[in-house]
Protein backbone atom coordinates (compact mmCIF):
# COMPACT_ATOMS: atom_id res chain seq x y z
CA UNK A 1 0.00 0.00 0.00
CA UNK A 2 1.47 3.21 -0.83
CA UNK A 3 0.17 7.08 0.61
CA UNK A 4 -2.37 7.07 3.43
CA UNK A 5 -5.15 5.23 4.28
CA UNK A 6 -8.01 6.31 6.39
CA UNK A 7 -8.78 2.52 8.47
CA UNK A 8 -12.44 2.29 9.39
CA UNK A 9 -12.72 -0.06 12.65
CA UNK A 10 -15.92 -1.89 12.40
CA UNK A 11 -17.15 -5.39 13.83
CA UNK A 12 -18.04 -7.26 10.53
CA UNK A 13 -17.06 -6.45 7.16
CA UNK A 14 -19.34 -8.82 4.63
CA UNK A 15 -17.81 -9.16 1.05
CA UNK A 16 -21.36 -9.48 -1.66
CA UNK A 17 -23.98 -7.74 -1.69
CA UNK A 18 -26.32 -10.33 -3.60
CA UNK A 19 -28.76 -12.40 -1.05
CA UNK A 20 -26.26 -13.57 0.56
CA UNK A 21 -24.71 -10.83 2.00
CA UNK A 22 -27.82 -8.68 3.01
CA UNK A 23 -29.35 -11.67 4.40
CA UNK A 24 -26.49 -11.88 7.10
CA UNK A 25 -26.71 -7.79 7.17
CA UNK A 26 -30.60 -8.25 7.78
CA UNK A 27 -29.56 -9.98 10.85
CA UNK A 28 -26.88 -8.37 12.62
CA UNK A 29 -28.66 -5.04 12.08
CA UNK A 30 -31.69 -5.96 13.67
CA UNK A 31 -29.43 -6.73 17.46
CA UNK A 32 -27.80 -4.10 16.77
CA UNK A 33 -24.02 -5.02 15.27
CA UNK A 34 -22.28 -2.48 13.27
CA UNK A 35 -21.26 -4.02 9.85
CA UNK A 36 -20.64 -2.89 6.89
CA UNK A 37 -21.48 -4.54 2.76
CA UNK A 38 -18.84 -4.39 0.29
CA UNK A 39 -20.56 -5.35 -3.31
CA UNK A 40 -17.91 -4.45 -6.81
CA UNK A 41 -20.87 -3.79 -8.57
CA UNK A 42 -22.50 -0.68 -9.21
CA UNK A 43 -25.93 -1.20 -8.29
CA UNK A 44 -27.41 -3.79 -5.88
CA UNK A 45 -28.97 -6.38 -7.90
CA UNK A 46 -26.52 -6.01 -10.69
CA UNK A 47 -25.25 -9.89 -9.99
CA UNK A 48 -29.16 -10.84 -11.68
CA UNK A 49 -29.31 -7.92 -14.47
CA UNK A 50 -25.97 -8.83 -15.79
CA UNK A 51 -27.35 -12.44 -16.48
CA UNK A 52 -29.15 -13.39 -19.53
CA UNK A 53 -31.98 -11.73 -20.62
CA UNK A 54 -34.62 -14.33 -20.77
CA UNK A 55 -33.35 -16.09 -17.11
CA UNK A 56 -36.17 -16.86 -14.89
CA UNK A 57 -35.56 -18.18 -11.62
CA UNK A 58 -36.42 -21.78 -10.69
CA UNK A 59 -38.48 -21.68 -7.93
CA UNK A 60 -41.58 -19.74 -7.21
CA UNK A 61 -41.71 -16.41 -5.94
CA UNK A 62 -43.57 -17.49 -2.61
CA UNK A 63 -39.90 -19.01 -1.84
CA UNK A 64 -37.96 -16.09 -3.00
CA UNK A 65 -38.27 -14.06 -0.09
CA UNK A 66 -35.52 -13.58 2.46
CA UNK A 67 -35.86 -12.61 6.33
CA UNK A 68 -38.65 -10.13 7.00
CA UNK A 69 -39.97 -9.31 3.51
CA UNK A 70 -42.19 -11.51 1.06
CA UNK A 71 -40.78 -11.14 -2.83
CA UNK A 72 -43.64 -8.81 -4.35
CA UNK A 73 -45.39 -11.25 -6.55
CA UNK A 74 -48.04 -13.81 -6.95
CA UNK A 75 -46.80 -17.14 -5.46
CA UNK A 76 -46.79 -19.53 -7.99
CA UNK A 77 -44.72 -17.26 -10.50
CA UNK A 78 -41.39 -17.69 -11.86
CA UNK A 79 -39.84 -14.24 -11.57
CA UNK A 80 -37.56 -12.66 -14.48
CA UNK A 81 -34.10 -11.71 -13.43
CA UNK A 82 -35.22 -8.01 -13.21
CA UNK A 83 -37.27 -8.89 -10.98
CA UNK A 84 -34.80 -10.74 -8.24
CA UNK A 85 -32.62 -7.46 -8.99
CA UNK A 86 -34.99 -5.08 -7.81
CA UNK A 87 -36.57 -6.81 -4.64
CA UNK A 88 -32.85 -7.00 -3.26
CA UNK A 89 -32.84 -2.82 -4.23
CA UNK A 90 -35.50 -2.63 -2.17
CA UNK A 91 -34.72 -5.45 0.38
CA UNK A 92 -31.43 -3.19 1.09
CA UNK A 93 -33.68 0.08 1.18
CA UNK A 94 -36.34 -1.56 3.31
CA UNK A 95 -33.93 -2.22 6.19
CA UNK A 96 -31.38 0.40 5.71
CA UNK A 97 -28.37 -2.07 5.56
CA UNK A 98 -25.16 -0.30 4.83
CA UNK A 99 -24.22 -0.99 1.26
CA UNK A 100 -21.23 0.59 -0.67
CA UNK A 101 -21.81 -0.45 -3.67
CA UNK A 102 -18.79 -0.66 -6.72
CA UNK A 103 -16.29 -1.13 -3.84
CA UNK A 104 -14.13 -3.81 -5.37
CA UNK A 105 -12.33 -6.07 -2.59
CA UNK A 106 -8.12 -6.45 -3.82
CA UNK A 107 -7.55 -8.50 -0.66
CA UNK A 108 -7.75 -10.23 2.66
CA UNK A 109 -5.70 -10.79 5.44
CA UNK A 110 -4.65 -10.54 8.93
CA UNK A 111 -2.93 -8.13 11.61
CA UNK A 112 -2.53 -9.83 14.68
CA UNK A 113 -6.04 -10.89 15.91
CA UNK A 114 -8.15 -8.82 13.23
CA UNK A 115 -9.19 -8.87 9.45
CA UNK A 116 -7.65 -6.51 7.22
CA UNK A 117 -9.55 -5.88 4.24
CA UNK A 118 -8.52 -3.75 1.13
CA UNK A 119 -10.66 -2.44 -0.95
CA UNK A 120 -9.25 0.17 -3.75
CA UNK A 121 -8.94 3.63 -1.39
CA UNK A 122 -11.23 1.93 1.41
CA UNK A 123 -9.36 -0.13 4.46
CA UNK A 124 -11.29 -2.35 7.07
CA UNK A 125 -9.99 -3.42 10.11
CA UNK A 126 -12.57 -6.09 11.63
CA UNK A 127 -13.05 -8.66 13.69
CA UNK A 128 -15.36 -10.70 11.56
CA UNK A 129 -15.37 -11.14 8.11
CA UNK A 130 -18.12 -12.94 6.08
CA UNK A 131 -17.17 -14.22 2.25
CA UNK A 132 -20.51 -13.62 1.24
CA UNK A 133 -20.40 -15.01 -2.55
CA UNK A 134 -20.85 -17.76 -4.27
CA UNK A 135 -17.71 -20.26 -5.63
CA UNK A 136 -18.82 -18.57 -9.74
CA UNK A 137 -16.84 -15.69 -9.93
CA UNK A 138 -13.98 -16.20 -12.24
CA UNK A 139 -14.79 -17.42 -15.99
CA UNK A 140 -13.52 -21.08 -17.08
CA UNK A 141 -13.00 -21.83 -20.95
CA UNK A 142 -9.76 -24.14 -21.91
CA UNK A 143 -6.75 -23.00 -22.70
CA UNK A 144 -7.16 -24.30 -26.58
CA UNK A 145 -9.82 -21.92 -26.45
CA UNK A 146 -7.52 -19.37 -28.33
CA UNK A 147 -6.75 -21.68 -30.66
CA UNK A 148 -10.48 -21.23 -32.37
CA UNK A 149 -10.46 -19.84 -35.67
CA UNK A 150 -10.70 -15.97 -35.22
CA UNK A 151 -14.04 -15.23 -36.86
CA UNK A 152 -15.78 -17.78 -34.36
CA UNK A 153 -17.45 -15.98 -31.79
CA UNK A 154 -16.56 -17.08 -28.76
CA UNK A 155 -18.38 -16.20 -25.50
CA UNK A 156 -19.18 -17.71 -22.27
CA UNK A 157 -22.32 -17.56 -20.25
CA UNK A 158 -21.43 -15.34 -18.12
CA UNK A 159 -21.36 -12.68 -21.25
CA UNK A 160 -24.12 -14.48 -23.33
CA UNK A 161 -27.53 -11.54 -23.01
CA UNK A 162 -29.38 -12.45 -25.76
CA UNK A 163 -29.22 -14.38 -29.81
CA UNK A 164 -28.52 -10.61 -31.55
CA UNK A 165 -24.85 -11.37 -30.51
CA UNK A 166 -24.41 -14.41 -32.04
CA UNK A 167 -23.58 -14.59 -36.22
CA UNK A 168 -25.56 -16.67 -38.48
CA UNK A 169 -24.07 -20.42 -38.65
CA UNK A 170 -23.77 -23.24 -36.82
CA UNK A 171 -23.33 -22.73 -32.85
CA UNK A 172 -21.20 -25.36 -30.50
CA UNK A 173 -22.67 -25.14 -26.61
CA UNK A 174 -19.71 -26.30 -24.59
CA UNK A 175 -21.25 -27.87 -21.00
CA UNK A 176 -24.56 -29.56 -20.41
CA UNK A 177 -25.41 -28.39 -17.29
CA UNK A 178 -28.67 -25.63 -16.71
CA UNK A 179 -26.96 -23.11 -18.38
CA UNK A 180 -25.97 -24.58 -21.41
CA UNK A 181 -29.77 -25.87 -21.43
CA UNK A 182 -31.40 -23.10 -21.63
CA UNK A 183 -29.68 -21.22 -23.55
CA UNK A 184 -29.89 -24.14 -26.32
CA UNK A 185 -33.44 -23.96 -25.71
CA UNK A 186 -33.27 -20.38 -26.55
CA UNK A 187 -30.78 -20.27 -29.81
CA UNK A 188 -31.91 -23.55 -31.30
CA UNK A 189 -34.50 -21.58 -32.91
CA UNK A 190 -32.39 -19.37 -34.82
CA UNK A 191 -29.38 -21.56 -35.13
CA UNK A 192 -28.21 -25.10 -35.76
CA UNK A 193 -26.74 -26.29 -32.80
CA UNK A 194 -24.75 -29.00 -31.00
CA UNK A 195 -24.01 -29.49 -27.65
CA UNK A 196 -21.02 -31.29 -25.96
CA UNK A 197 -21.32 -32.91 -22.42
CA UNK A 198 -22.22 -35.74 -20.61
CA UNK A 199 -25.87 -35.52 -19.64
CA UNK A 200 -26.31 -34.23 -15.99
CA UNK A 201 -30.03 -35.68 -14.60
CA UNK A 202 -32.30 -34.02 -14.43
CA UNK A 203 -35.54 -33.32 -12.16
CA UNK A 204 -38.16 -36.31 -13.08
CA UNK A 205 -40.85 -33.61 -13.32
CA UNK A 206 -42.03 -30.46 -15.19
CA UNK A 207 -41.83 -27.27 -12.53
CA UNK A 208 -44.36 -25.12 -14.05
CA UNK A 209 -47.27 -27.62 -13.57
CA UNK A 210 -49.73 -26.78 -10.63
CA UNK A 211 -48.92 -29.77 -8.93
CA UNK A 212 -44.78 -28.85 -8.83
CA UNK A 213 -45.31 -25.70 -8.19
CA UNK A 214 -47.65 -26.55 -5.06
CA UNK A 215 -46.69 -29.96 -4.18
CA UNK A 216 -43.99 -31.43 -5.02
CA UNK A 217 -41.44 -28.24 -4.80
CA UNK A 218 -41.94 -28.34 -1.20
CA UNK A 219 -40.74 -32.18 -0.88
CA UNK A 220 -37.98 -31.38 -3.15
CA UNK A 221 -37.12 -28.74 -0.70
CA UNK A 222 -37.33 -30.30 2.43
CA UNK A 223 -35.22 -33.10 1.04
CA UNK A 224 -32.80 -30.76 -0.21
CA UNK A 225 -32.81 -28.82 3.03
CA UNK A 226 -32.89 -31.55 5.46
CA UNK A 227 -31.94 -34.87 4.22
CA UNK A 228 -29.29 -33.91 2.09
CA UNK A 229 -27.18 -31.79 4.57
CA UNK A 230 -23.97 -31.95 6.85
CA UNK A 231 -26.70 -32.63 9.73
CA UNK A 232 -27.87 -36.17 7.97
CA UNK A 233 -25.77 -38.97 7.44
CA UNK A 234 -26.99 -39.45 4.08
CA UNK A 235 -25.88 -35.70 3.25
CA UNK A 236 -22.19 -35.76 4.79
CA UNK A 237 -21.67 -39.34 2.50
CA UNK A 238 -23.28 -37.68 -0.76
CA UNK A 239 -21.50 -33.91 -0.16
CA UNK A 240 -18.04 -35.10 -1.54
CA UNK A 241 -19.44 -36.88 -4.50
CA UNK A 242 -21.58 -33.53 -5.49
CA UNK A 243 -19.17 -30.98 -5.08
CA UNK A 244 -17.48 -31.32 -8.22
CA UNK A 245 -20.71 -32.15 -10.44
CA UNK A 246 -22.97 -30.26 -12.62
CA UNK A 247 -26.69 -30.06 -11.21
CA UNK A 248 -29.50 -31.83 -12.69
CA UNK A 249 -31.59 -30.13 -15.08
CA UNK A 250 -34.52 -28.58 -13.36
CA UNK A 251 -36.88 -26.65 -16.58
CA UNK A 252 -35.36 -28.47 -19.62
CA UNK A 253 -35.49 -32.02 -19.89
CA UNK A 254 -33.01 -34.08 -21.77
CA UNK A 255 -36.47 -34.81 -24.67
CA UNK A 256 -36.92 -30.87 -25.02
CA UNK A 257 -33.35 -30.78 -26.16
CA UNK A 258 -33.46 -33.63 -28.75
CA UNK A 259 -37.25 -31.66 -29.56
CA UNK A 260 -35.46 -28.81 -30.16
CA UNK A 261 -33.46 -29.82 -32.89
CA UNK A 262 -29.95 -30.00 -30.62
CA UNK A 263 -27.65 -32.80 -31.48
CA UNK A 264 -25.93 -34.45 -28.69
CA UNK A 265 -22.19 -34.75 -29.04
CA UNK A 266 -19.17 -35.94 -26.81
CA UNK A 267 -16.71 -33.88 -25.11
CA UNK A 268 -15.15 -31.43 -26.86
CA UNK A 269 -10.88 -32.00 -27.07
CA UNK A 270 -9.23 -29.56 -28.44
CA UNK A 271 -9.32 -27.93 -31.90
CA UNK A 272 -7.97 -28.82 -35.75
CA UNK A 273 -7.50 -26.14 -38.53
CA UNK A 274 -9.41 -23.60 -36.50
CA UNK A 275 -12.48 -25.36 -35.39
CA UNK A 276 -13.86 -27.63 -32.62
CA UNK A 277 -13.12 -31.33 -32.26
CA UNK A 278 -15.49 -33.77 -30.11
CA UNK A 279 -14.17 -37.07 -28.98
CA UNK A 280 -15.31 -39.26 -31.73
CA UNK A 281 -12.97 -37.07 -33.96
CA UNK A 282 -15.26 -34.99 -35.77
CA UNK A 283 -14.79 -31.32 -36.66
CA UNK A 284 -17.66 -29.11 -36.09
CA UNK A 285 -18.51 -26.30 -38.66
CA UNK A 286 -19.30 -23.58 -36.48
CA UNK A 287 -19.55 -19.79 -36.49
CA UNK A 288 -20.67 -19.83 -32.88
CA UNK A 289 -19.30 -21.28 -29.46
CA UNK A 290 -20.91 -20.53 -26.22
CA UNK A 291 -18.67 -22.28 -23.24
CA UNK A 292 -21.02 -22.62 -20.19
CA UNK A 293 -18.50 -24.46 -18.58
CA UNK A 294 -18.22 -23.11 -15.19
CA UNK A 295 -16.29 -20.76 -13.25
CA UNK A 296 -13.35 -21.28 -10.80
CA UNK A 297 -13.94 -19.84 -6.87
CA UNK A 298 -11.70 -16.44 -7.59
CA UNK A 299 -11.01 -16.19 -4.46
CA UNK A 300 -7.21 -15.79 -5.09
CA UNK A 301 -7.31 -12.56 -3.26
CA UNK A 302 -7.85 -14.13 0.33
CA UNK A 303 -4.25 -14.27 1.85
CA UNK A 304 -5.20 -16.53 4.72
CA UNK A 305 -4.09 -20.34 4.70
CA UNK A 306 -7.75 -21.28 4.70
CA UNK A 307 -8.16 -23.67 1.23
CA UNK A 308 -7.75 -26.99 0.87
CA UNK A 309 -5.19 -28.91 -2.20
CA UNK A 310 -8.33 -29.01 -4.18
CA UNK A 311 -8.60 -25.42 -3.88
CA UNK A 312 -11.91 -24.83 -2.11
CA UNK A 313 -12.23 -23.01 1.13
CA UNK A 314 -12.30 -25.58 4.12
CA UNK A 315 -15.24 -24.76 6.51
CA UNK A 316 -17.87 -26.29 8.82
CA UNK A 317 -21.23 -24.97 7.37
CA UNK A 318 -19.43 -21.77 6.71
CA UNK A 319 -17.47 -21.21 9.74
CA UNK A 320 -13.85 -21.64 9.19
CA UNK A 321 -12.35 -22.86 12.66
CA UNK A 322 -8.98 -21.99 11.65
CA UNK A 323 -9.38 -18.54 11.33
CA UNK A 324 -11.77 -17.31 14.14
CA UNK A 325 -14.29 -14.67 12.84
CA UNK A 326 -14.33 -15.82 9.26
CA UNK A 327 -17.56 -17.01 7.69
CA UNK A 328 -18.91 -18.18 4.10
CA UNK A 329 -22.27 -17.72 2.75
CA UNK A 330 -23.55 -18.89 -0.53
CA UNK A 331 -21.25 -21.60 -1.19
CA UNK A 332 -22.57 -24.46 -2.40
CA UNK A 333 -23.39 -27.42 -0.67
CA UNK A 334 -22.15 -25.19 2.36
CA UNK A 335 -24.71 -26.89 4.87
CA UNK A 336 -27.17 -28.45 2.19
CA UNK A 337 -27.86 -28.98 -1.21
CA UNK A 338 -30.25 -25.96 -1.40
CA UNK A 339 -27.29 -23.64 0.42
CA UNK A 340 -26.43 -21.74 -3.03
CA UNK A 341 -30.20 -21.23 -3.59
CA UNK A 342 -32.48 -17.76 -2.23
CA UNK A 343 -34.04 -20.63 0.01
CA UNK A 344 -30.56 -22.09 1.16
CA UNK A 345 -29.01 -18.60 1.64
CA UNK A 346 -31.47 -17.39 3.88
CA UNK A 347 -31.21 -20.64 6.29
CA UNK A 348 -27.39 -20.48 6.33
CA UNK A 349 -27.23 -16.53 6.42
CA UNK A 350 -28.94 -16.71 9.88
CA UNK A 351 -26.74 -19.28 11.04
CA UNK A 352 -24.04 -17.51 10.46
CA UNK A 353 -25.33 -14.07 12.06
CA UNK A 354 -25.88 -16.49 15.09
CA UNK A 355 -21.98 -17.46 15.05
CA UNK A 356 -21.38 -13.54 15.12
CA UNK A 357 -23.36 -12.83 18.00
CA UNK A 358 -22.19 -15.27 20.26
CA UNK A 359 -18.83 -14.54 19.22
CA UNK A 360 -19.54 -10.83 19.96
CA UNK A 361 -20.57 -11.82 23.37
CA UNK A 362 -17.26 -13.94 24.21
CA UNK A 363 -14.88 -10.88 23.16
CA UNK A 364 -14.96 -7.10 23.70
CA UNK A 365 -16.62 -5.75 21.01
CA UNK A 366 -14.39 -3.42 19.14
CA UNK A 367 -14.75 0.24 19.03
CA UNK A 368 -15.74 1.49 15.97
CA UNK A 369 -13.85 4.83 14.85
CA UNK A 370 -11.60 5.68 11.80
CA UNK A 371 -7.88 6.95 12.38
CA UNK A 372 -5.42 7.84 10.01
CA UNK A 373 -2.84 6.09 9.45
CA UNK A 374 0.53 5.98 6.76
CA UNK A 375 2.13 2.82 4.63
Amino acid sequence: MRGNHEVERIQTVIIGGGQAGLSVGYHLARRGLSFVILDANARIGDAWRSRWDSLRLFTPARYNGLAGMRFPAKGDTFPTKEAMADFLEAYAKRFDLRVMSGVRVDSLSKRGERFIVSAGDHLFEAENVVIAMSNYQTPRVPPFARDLDPSITQLHSSEYKNPGQLKDGGLLIVGAGNSASELGIELARTHKTWMAGKETGHVPFRIETPIARHVLIRIVRFVGTYILSVGSPIGRKIRPKMLPKAGPLVRVKPKDLLAAGIERVGRVTGVRDGLPVVDDARTLDVSNVVWCTGYHPGFSWIDLPVFGEDGEPMHHSGIVDSEPGLYFVGLFFLHSMTSDTVTGVRRDAERIARAIIARARRTAAPENGKQRVSS
